[in-house]
């Protein structure tokens, strides 16, 4: 294993940590994004002991990975959101998600076949979550400090990690076995920044808006 995979794996439990040992005082949406980190963390150690153990195919694993991410994040976003449109348009994509990687699995290659058309779709609807979130943030009210709100840094983990590596979700069937080597660097650092986000996450304590 290359050290940089072996450093993005390690730090998928930063926050998992985090998570057990701040857990009383999660509110529902971060007992929801929690979830998602052990699902997160479960998913590349199992594709690390998949590797380790002569296991070639560990593509199942991204498939259930995938699917359970659309789920999370679709009701973290849910609970995140304020207007009722957009919280009816979460659960809309969030279900044609399903549907588009769940047609890939039966129809477009199977289990067994490398996701990127399904990881591709993940990327643009946790993209365009994001920025709608922002835009919630931005159009507030009420003043807060936007840098304590636990929410803020689930949201810019989620934009930065899926906008640098939408691409290499995108392309990967046509890169070589050198090249998904090389580009795959660029998805362990920002695995890597994205886990300590979410980390940083779990430190926030609740605070009032005035």
């Amino acid at each position: 294993m290359a050290v940089h995979t072996m450093f993005s794996v390690i730090s998928d439990f930063f926050p998992v940590l985090a998570a057990f040992y701040y857990y009383k005082r999660l509110d529902l949406v971060l007992k929801i994004a929690a979830a998602f980190f052990v699902v997160s963390a479960l998913s590349d150690g199992l594709q690390t002991v998949f590797m380790y153990a002569g296991i070639g195919n560990s593509n199942p694993v991204i498939h259930i990975y995938i699917i359970a991410s659309i789920f999370l994040f679709g009701a973290i976003y849910f609970h995140a959101f304020f207007n009722p449109l957009t919280k009816k348009a979460v659960v809309l994509c969030s279900a044609i998600a399903v549907i588009i990687v769940l047609f890939n699995i039966f129809f477009n290659g199977g289990l067994l076949e490398y996701p990127s058309i399904s990881n591709t779709v993940l990327s643009l609807l946790l993209i365009l979550f994001s920025l709608l979130y922002f835009y919630q943030l931005l159009n507030r009210q009420e003043f807060i400090h936007i840098e304590k709100q636990a929410l803020f840094w689930i949201n810019a983990s989620v934009l930065f990690y899926y906008s640098v590596t939408i691409f290499l979700f995108m392309l990967y069937k046509k890169l070589s076995i050198e090249q998904i080597g090389q580009y795959y660097i660029i998805n362990s650092i920002t695995n890597i920044i994205a886990n300590i986000l979410f980390t940083i996450t779990l430190l926030c304590k609740p605070q009032k808006t005035t």
